[in-house]
């Protein structure tokens, strides 16, 4: 369909070159005519081109359509997976490669976040009163647990992991959300002000931008970025799924981590910012599964893993960070190219992200397998001097 729109177009550009270029010859023609005395002839001519005058707008207009019609085509083409991306449709298909540490053992029955966090200050009755379904307010200990998280999650991809801390825009232009890929394909998703600006989505959106249009050279790769941000989806693909608690939220914190590279060495710079995720997991102690996403179940990327989080009160694992390598697919809509520090001309580079880690979900992540039978949450050890020493969190 792609090939034979581009026919169709290429056609009708070509017709519409020929006809200014003969309209063009004809209007010059014209006064050589007359120069002659040849009246049939310019008069032939001023027909030929008032013809022409009425035929070129139509061109002109069904060019720019089905150049609109293939540029909308193109841009909701996906990426192509790497070889060993594993063939599938869909969750089903995913391959699981790895598990670290253990679940943890209790001699109760574990509780969900949802119902260990009203006691502690979660609250999500004022969350909803004040903005609606998936919105939720903290108060207190846990409020102050929610900001030790996003602290030291920074914390430990700036300082272990050597990334660079950013503060990015929470809103940003329509060519910008093109440029990595959330236009036109996941418009639902995100959140439009009355200006025509988008509300992020992620932290990748407004990371990732920060190099289009240029031209990088060799030596500054890999750049590494990261930010912790407000991040807000219309989740409109997500009615009925996680309406309890504060796995899926309109409004959310989040430390994304965002690589530019070379196109040979994007594979293990993937390795590598799958396991600065990881670490942060194995910081705080808590156990997870990492698995390779199927071709079905891939967005933009070329390659994926995600890292599930042991929930023990949901008796299941939930994805706490996905980390992508998309390759040149989104430096082609941004137009970031890097200079080789030999031989002539540029080439794209290869974009990775991913969440080092999500705060709402690490919270969750927290409580649940950090509960105690009388209802208070001991605070990982790693915590501790983000909450000033505060050991447990206590109803």
């Amino acid at each position: 369909m792609i090939v034979d729109l581009d026919e169709r177009r290429r056609a009708v550009l070509t017709e519409l070159q020929d006809g200014q270029a003969r309209r063009n010859e004809a209007s010059k023609a014209i006064g050589a005519a007359k120069g002659k005395g040849d009246t049939a002839t310019a008069e032939a001519l001023k027909a030929e081109v008032g013809a022409l005058k009425d035929r070129l707008p139509a061109l002109e207009e069904q060019e720019r359509a089905l150049g609109e019609e293939l540029h909308n085509l193109l841009a909701v083409l996906p990426n192509l997976p790497f070889d060993d991306v594993p063939d599938g449709a869909d969750e089903n298909d995913n391959v699981e490669l790895s598990k670290w540490g253990e679940k943890p053992h209790f001699d109760f029955a574990p509780r969900e976040h949802s119902d260990i966090g009203p006691a502690l200050g979660l609250d999500f009755e004022t969350g909803v009163a004040m903005a609606g379904a998936r919105f939720s307010f903290m108060r207190g200990q846990i409020a102050r647990l929610n900001r030790a998280i996003g602290q030291f999650l920074v914390d430990h991809q700036t300082q272990v992991n050597g990334y660079t801390e950013c503060v990015t825009p929470y809103m940003i232009n329509t060519q910008a959300a093109y440029g990595t890929g959330q236009l036109p394909k996941f418009a639902e998703d995100l959140f439009q002000t009355t200006d025509g600006r988008w509300l992020i989505s992620t932290a990748e959106m407004s990371l990732t931008n920060s190099v289009r249009e240029q031209i990088l050279d060799e030596a500054v790769l890999p750049i590494r970025l990261t930010a912790l941000t407000a991040c807000f989806r219309s989740e409109a693909g997500a009615a009925g799924r996680d309406t309890k608690g504060l796995i899926r939220q309109h409004q959310f914190e989040k430390v994304e981590l965002v690589s530019i590279t070379r196109p040979e060495d994007s594979a293990a710079e993937h390795e590598r910012m799958t396991a600065a995720a990881e670490s942060a997991l194995q910081a705080l102690g808590l156990h997870y599964r990492k698995i390779i996403l199927c071709t079905g179940d891939m967005g933009n990327a070329r390659k994926t893993y995600d890292l599930e989080v042991w929930l023990p009160g949901q008796g299941q694992y939930r994805e706490i960070s996905s980390c992508s390598n998309i390759g040149d697919w989104q430096a082609r809509r941004l137009n970031a190219r890097y200079r080789p520090a030999e031989g002539k001309g540029t080439s794209f580079v290869h974009t990775l992200n991913g969440s080092g880690l999500p705060v709402g979900r690490t919270l969750v992540a927290v409580l649940e397998n950090y509960q105690q039978a009388d209802g208070s949450v001991r605070v990982p050890e790693v915590l501790v001097p983000y909450m000033g020493g505060v050991e447990t969190l206590r109803p």
